[in-house]
């Protein structure tokens, strides 16, 4: 370590442009690291949904489910343990792996084995749905289409066909399906009657559309000197042609497809509805990726609705319903405000103690770049900028100064003995390099345990340690570094050469030097009463420690009375309303509660609550939409 110093008094100026380099690369890693609330939750799950529309849900668990699951166990490797959910007509298998896990390679395998056991499943089932599932892939924005001339099912076309294929080109963007509107298809109802009528089924029917609604290539044909492309196209072209499609033939009579069906447009049973200002309307939900940052994400979507209301019809309407970007941005800026409070605060009392602005300046130019420092390694580990590793870093200010205080402290306590500068500055760093190295490392060993945390609090709680550890580590390098440097230069100015200590110590230091000696005296006599204090308490040590020693086993009491939850209470501005209704509600009589509620949260608001205006202007456009489980008696309003 003395050699450290050495070479940083000889050639000061490697050290100043190493400086300038991290506060270069800090700057840049600010602007380049992900940012968003809380870090990366990378827990290694693959989910697995499987539909086969109409089976109940004790034949899907015991039929489709429960087959799955042992093919999966029996070839798959690394499975930590398994969660299934069988629901009317899908099924969703959650399969959690062992720490560690490459879950791109453990997606694939799970791809592997769902694909080779549809053989032993009933028959006509489709392909599953395998995905990687990230419990850092949230919502971050909620877009909102509405036209007052395009109906239910344009919309939702709209949505999925126009709007869709366009966000998902957002790098870290992931949209599911539209919420609300209706999906079109032609579809053929059966007439049970007419079918037992002319003795046939519902196999006759779907035999025949199978057969006389393809399209087929049929190669080339050349023709003197022209080469024609021959497609053979038995695709009917409108609803009359599909209805006119034959099933049977008795004798001489032809049954058609309109004889025992009727062909209409229409879709799948509505089960999700969002209304706007009375009327049906379409809900786009852009998520995030695990590695992405919300900030991104939501900015490149926004750069993209301008191109997008041009590629929509123009009395279609798109607006941001939700934005989970400023709440980012607030905690960002509130977390950052109170690390930018904590270094004035502790520049100022840097100050009032050492009573020299050039140690405070010292001082506060080693805080920053500790901080820029550790700002860098954190990005090169892969973690992000968020609330976690921000509150980690604003922990570590008021520990980040100890190491240059404690060593402009020593250097000025060698020049008051009449040392020249640069020989007080090396024996003052060889004076103190032992304890404040143990210090330093005493400090981060504090925060070890948090590497060995699993699970949501280890992904949690790991990048805060990291972000304190390497400031620590910063700190203690720029204390042997840069502050011998800066001293070098600043700390001249106010150094005499021929005066001793009390000459030193005599010498008139300005309105601050006044300031700092009147507080220095009355520092002494606190001191001094704390003393006595100190002896009066070690008289009675007893009592004392009875005391103490009964304070702290009452407060053990309020670990009772505390409320406990996963996270703290966070005041988004925002209020979500959801409501359980009797089996069998229709969209019809939920739509019906939109003015009800209105009615209702508006007088609630009226009398005063803690809502904000912001609030009440979401009550004018409810949400209606599911909840997570697809059972057909839960609804979700977000208002």
């Amino acid at each position: 370590m003395n050699a450290i110093v050495v070479t940083a008094l000889k050639r000061p100026y490697t050290f100043i442009v190493l400086s300038l380099l991290i506060l270069a690369f800090g700057v840049l890693s600010l602007f380049k690291a992900p940012t968003d609330v809380f870090p990366n939750i990378r827990i290694p799950v693959v989910s697995v949904v499987w539909t086969y529309g109409g089976m109940l849900p004790e034949e899907f668990a015991g039929r489709i489910t429960y087959n799955y699951e042992l093919a999966v166990t029996s070839t798959v490797e690394g499975i930590e343990h398994m969660e299934s959910s069988s629901y009317y007509g899908r099924s969703i298998v959650n399969i959690y792996f062992q720490p560690g896990t490459d879950i791109g390679e453990a997606e694939a395998e799970v791809t592997a084995i769902s694909q080779t056991v549809i053989k032993q499943l009933p028959d006509n089932i489709p392909a599953p749905m395998v995905m990687k599932l990230e419990a850092s892939s949230v919502p971050v924005l909620a877009l909102q289409i509405t036209s007052e001339k395009q109906t239910p099912s344009d919309l939702y076309k709209i949505a999925m066909t126009r709007i869709r294929p366009v966000l998902v080109t957002v790098p870290g963007a992931v949209l599911p399906h539209p919420y609300g509107g209706m999906d079109s298809f032609i579809m053929v109802a059966l007439n049970q009657k007419q079918l037992q009528a002319h003795h046939l089924s519902a196999m006759d029917v779907q035999n025949a559309l199978r057969k006389q609604n393809i399209v087929l290539p049929a190669g080339d044909q050349k023709i003197a000197t022209t080469d024609w492309m021959v497609q053979t196209n038995a695709t009917p072209r409108s609803m009359k042609e599909l209805g006119d499609i034959p099933v049977k033939r008795v004798g001489n009579a032809v049954i058609y497809v309109h004889d025992v069906a009727q062909v209409y447009r229409g879709g799948h049973p509505q089960t999700n509805l969002v209304l706007v200002q009375g009327r049906q309307g379409v809900e786009v939900v852009v998520m995030k990726s695990g590695d992405a940052s919300t900030l991104d994400v939501v900015a490149r979507t926004k750069e993209l609705l301008p191109r997008i209301q041009k590629l929509v019809p123009p009395d279609v309407h798109i607006s941001i319903l939700s934005d989970a970007s400023v709440f980012v941005k607030d905690a960002i800026k509130d977390v950052v405000r109170e690390m930018v409070t904590a270094a004035i605060l502790t520049g100022l009392v840097v100050l009032l103690f050492l009573g020299s602005w050039r140690s405070t300046l010292i001082i506060a130019t080693s805080i920053p770049l500790a901080i820029l420092s550790a700002i860098i390694c954190l990005l090169l580990s892969g973690q992000t900028i968020n609330v976690m590793t921000l509150g980690g870093l604003a922990l570590a200010v008021g520990i980040l100064v100890d190491d240059a205080t404690v060593m402009i402290e020593n250097i000025d306590t060698h020049l008051e003995e009449g040392k020249e500068l640069e020989t007080a500055i090396i024996d003052a760093a060889n004076q103190i390099v032992v304890p404040t190295l143990v210090s330093t490392l005493c400090i981060c060993i504090v925060w070890t345990p948090l590497f060995r945390l699993s699970g949501v609090a280890g992904w949690l709680f790991m990048p805060m340690a990291e972000a304190i550890v390497y400031a620590m580590l910063a700190s203690f390098i720029l204390s042997r570094t840069l502050v011998p440097t800066m001293a070098k230069y600043l700390l001249a100015g106010q150094v005499h050469p021929g005066l001793h200590s009390d000459e030193h110590l005599a010498l008139p230091k300005g309105v601050l030097g006044r300031f700092q000696n009147r507080f220095e005296h009355a520092f002494h006599n606190f001191r001094s009463a704390y003393g006595l204090f100190l002896e009066r308490i070690v008289k009675r040590r007893g009592r004392f420690v009875a005391v103490f020693l009964g304070l702290s086993v009452v407060s053990l009491g309020l670990f009772l009375v505390n409320g406990q939850d996963f996270f703290p209470e966070v005041k988004s501005g925002m209020m979500q309303m959801h409501m359980r209704t009797r089996w069998g509600c229709v969209l019809k009589q939920q739509a019906a509660l939109s003015p009800w509620l209105m009615t209702v949260f508006s007088n609630f608001f009226r009398e005063g609550s803690l809502a904000s205006s912001t609030t009440v202007g979401f009550l004018k456009a409810p949400i209606i939409r599911p909840l997570s489980r697809p059972h057909p008696s839960v609804r979700r309003i977000a208002i």
